[in-house]
């Protein structure tokens, strides 16, 4: 290991929808965390690795800082806000665009009590012309001192190598905290559990935005290599039971499939997916709940 080998840990923030999850995944070159159109849809803290010959990089992935309308909601951004007093380096993304709006500005007032080194990270850049992520750099410079301010492209993977020089730029020497062959250190049945919401948020309708939990009930390995999976599809209401099921069971059946391919993909090997739903009125103002589906308060 070099003698100038750096690592650290680095979060990421911003409102919700804003591109963190994509941005992580294509930054370690794997999918972890999983994207949606719909915001919130990370809820827990991910951690990932990204390592080279520089050193080592953990990002965390947080959930987007918003108004907590529920006691998930709380969760959530407590575990972003949470993750600021226990990192090295915060990567702040933004939208481009010169209006600084309340979601933003409530950002701004978190970051003004931290001391961590913050670089901004305009995304989605190539939505736009150059000429306004000129405007964009112009009006966060005048809101807050950044270290740095980057312009990338999570989608299209633009600037995203100048992204990572300059992490490297903001860490100190240090060890190496996973196997250089380490992506995550997430559980294989929680990855499962988030990329079955994941395929159930995208093939559904805008009637279900949050209201979804999925478990996992068992994960075993046959002799032959195959992985059998149990899960159970959490929904708030009878009305969205209905709705996860679909006529004749077609779009549980559409959500078993897309997500059978990617934990397939994930385990390298075959997977004998099987899926269930329930209905559990409320569950995210209950704590106990909430604990059942890996939403704990104390963690935070």
């Amino acid at each position: 290991m070099s003698e100038a080998y750096k690592s650290g840990f680095v979060t990421l923030i911003g409102r919700p929808n804003v591109g963190k999850s994509t941005l992580m995944n294509h930054l370690i070159g794997q999918k972890i965390a999983i994207t949606s159109e719909k915001p919130q849809t990370t809820r827990n803290r991910i951690q990932t690795v990204y390592t080279d010959e520089r050193g080592q990089i953990i990002f965390l992935d947080t959930p987007g800082i918003h108004k907590a309308k529920n006691r998930l909601g709380e969760y959530m951004v407590s575990v972003a806000a949470h993750t600021l007093r226990e990192v090295d380096v915060i990567l702040w993304l933004v939208e481009p665009g010169t209006y600084i709006g309340a979601g933003e500005r409530h950002i701004l007032e978190i970051l003004s009590g931290v001391k961590t080194p913050v670089i901004l990270v305009i995304n989605k850049i190539d939505t736009v012309k150059k000429e306004d992520i000129l405007k964009t750099i112009t009006a966060y410079k005048d809101v807050y001192t950044f270290q740095e301010i980057v312009p990338v492209s999570a989608m299209k993977e633009k600037n995203t190598d100048t992204l990572i020089r300059v992490v490297f730029s903001c860490l100190s020497q240090g060890p190496q905290y996973f196997d250089e062959d380490t992506v995550t250190d997430q559980p294989m049945r929680q990855i499962a559990a988030e990329l079955i919401r994941e395929k159930a948020l995208r093939l559904m309708s805008d009637e279900i935005p949050h209201g979804l939990a999925v478990v996992i009930e068992s994960m075993k390995e046959r002799k032959n290599g195959l992985f059998d999976v149990e899960a159970t599809i959490i929904c708030e209401r009878d009305s969205h039971k209905g709705i996860v099921i679909g006529k004749g069971g077609a779009m549980l059946k559409k959500i078993g499939t897309a997500a059978r391919m990617e934990i397939e993909g994930l385990l390298g090997a075959r997977v004998n997916l099987k899926l269930w739903v329930k209905v559990r009125k409320e569950w995210r103002d209950s704590e106990l709940y909430m604990k059942n589906y890996g939403y704990n308060m104390k963690d935070v």
